[in-house]
């Protein structure tokens, strides 16, 4: 998982904002939501495997995905939690 030091650090690539760890609740959310079809990226693109975690914006709009203990930080990678209907 990310060690503190390093999420101390962590930004969001496109507002700069901090990034905090998502909780079970919202993760168990998203990856349901995965399994159903429902969940496309910031690019468009359909996410189609299941997070192990991840990095939530400041604001609560933007998820960006961890997984296998790496978080994905490309602008494109995020999850827009209400384009997705998952706030």
């Amino acid at each position: 998982m990310i060690s503190s030091e390093l999420l101390k650090i962590l930004v969001c690539p496109e507002t700069k904002q901090p990034l905090e760890l998502i909780d079970e609740k919202l993760l168990s959310k998203i990856n349901k939501a995965i399994q159903e079809g429902k969940v496309v990226n910031k690019n468009g693109d359909p996410v189609n495997e299941n997070l192990d975690g991840g990095l939530i914006r400041e604001d609560k709009k933007v998820v960006y995905p961890i997984i296998n203990d790496l978080p994905f930080l490309r602008i494109g990678d995020g999850i827009e939690l209400e384009k997705n209907k998952l706030t």
